[in-house]
């Protein structure tokens, strides 16, 4: 299955949200899923599933628990992808970035003007 395939599914990007925390719980995560999604049990653990088979995650037993992991190299394998996509977008962020420090630089010289003028300002003695 394509890493996309993985990732297209609500349910698996949720579960792999709740991941990226850190090790979760079969349980806690169903938890989870079954409030937001209205799913089952067993539907939820179809999808943990799906993401261990695919190597999105890693499953760890701890007694009767199984503890689940985001698996790193098939994220970096999909960062590097969307990497190759960057340049569309990355000038006009670094353009807004700009933009955002130009306005915090007014906003600061204005709040000295108000500053000035609230000292200033006439009224009662």
């Amino acid at each position: 299955m394509h890493a996309f395939d993985i990732l297209g599914d609500p349910v698996r990007r949720r579960l792999l949200e709740l991941m990226a925390d850190g090790e979760q719980s079969a349980g806690a995560m169903t938890a989870v899923i079954q409030a937001e999604f209205g799913i089952t049990q067993s539907a939820v653990s179809q999808q943990l599933r799906v993401l261990r088979e695919s190597g999105f995650a890693t499953v760890r037993p701890e007694g009767a628990r199984r503890l689940y992991a985001v698996s790193a190299e098939p994220m970096r394998e999909v960062d590097a992808w969307i990497g190759r996509f960057r340049g569309f977008w990355l000038p006009k962020m670094e353009a807004l970035a700009t933009e955002v420090a130009r306005g915090k630089r007014q906003r600061g010289g204005d709040a000295g003007q108000n500053r000035q003028w609230r000292e200033n300002k006439p009224g009662p003695r």
